[in-house]
């Protein structure tokens, strides 16, 4: 099942369609499957255990998803702590060297990458101020020219410069830890 069709599944369960959320965790249940046994090849008996555990983590913490954002990365860091729980737990300390960060291990979309990139960067943009996040957001995200974004905002194209700049500016700060 694709990544698409399990958010939207997601979302319907999360508006009440309790069919649409069985069918997100039967279709999740498959990739997280896959994902463990690659993990835990050494240990078959115990990844149907940790799958529902992961399940049922997903369900308690369906209230923390962002509909905003793509599903994946929130279902892959459930998942990648339930593993690294279990592994601790049983004093499996080599595999914990492994590289979890992996997403497209969890789901095969190619663009997982720039999907939690994308999340990143707008919770980052949520942090700013609306002048600044919109100048941001239409030139260099969208790509569109300074006169445009001006047009479409309602700022002037020297106030729009100035807020590129110092939204910018912020978030540099922000992901330098200032």
């Amino acid at each position: 099942m694709s990544t698409e069709r399990l958010q939207e599944l997601l979302i319907r369960g999360l508006d009440g369609d309790s069919r649409a959320y069985g069918e997100f965790l039967s279709g999740l249940s498959g990739h997280l499957r896959g994902f463990l046994i690659r993990r835990l090849s050494g240990f078959p008996s115990d990844v149907e255990d940790l799958v529902q555990e992961t399940l049922l983590a997903v369900h308690t913490k369906r209230h923390t998803y962002d509909r905003r954002y793509p599903m994946v990365a929130w279902v892959h860091a459930i998942a990648k702590y339930k593993l690294v729980d279990y592994l601790r737990a049983r004093g499996i300390r080599d595999a914990l060297n492994d590289p979890l960060d992996q997403v497209d291990e969890l789901f095969s979309d190619t663009a997982a990458e720039a999907i939690e990139a994308r999340r990143d960067i707008m919770k980052l943009l949520d942090q700013l101020p609306a002048k600044q996040r919109m100048s941001i957001v239409h030139t260099k995200l969208e790509g569109l020219s300074v006169e445009e974004a001006a047009r479409l905002t309602g700022m002037s194209e020297s106030a729009l410069k100035v807020g590129v700049h110092r939204g910018l500016k912020a978030l540099a700060a922000m992901v330098a830890g200032k």
